[in-house]
């Protein structure tokens, strides 16, 4: 599985098509996460977690804070104290 980041999404591709995605938007600093899909075959299979833990690793790579509006994404770095320290109420 591979992850592409471009134009305000970072998706999952397998096989050359996309099998899940994380869509956020960019206000400053912050990166607002407003929603995560995972096809519903793959669901179960930890794909969302893999592009919730891609996500924390741009925002940090770019000084960035996260701003998780997507309930799963919200339950993901709530879950994973090791993600919390991107959180922007942190």
């Amino acid at each position: 599985m591979d992850f592409i980041q471009e134009n305000k999404k970072i998706s999952a591709i397998e096989n050359s098509e996309e099998i899940a995605f994380l869509s956020y938007t960019t206000k400053n600093e912050v990166l607002t996460i407003d929603h995560t899909e995972v096809s519903p075959q793959l669901e179960g299979q930890g794909i969302g977690q893999k592009l919730v833990a891609q996500i924390v690793e741009y925002a940090r790579s770019e000084n960035k804070k996260i701003d998780p509006q997507c309930p799963f994404a919200n339950s993901v770095i709530e879950k994973t104290p090791e993600f919390q320290d991107v959180l922007e109420n942190k």
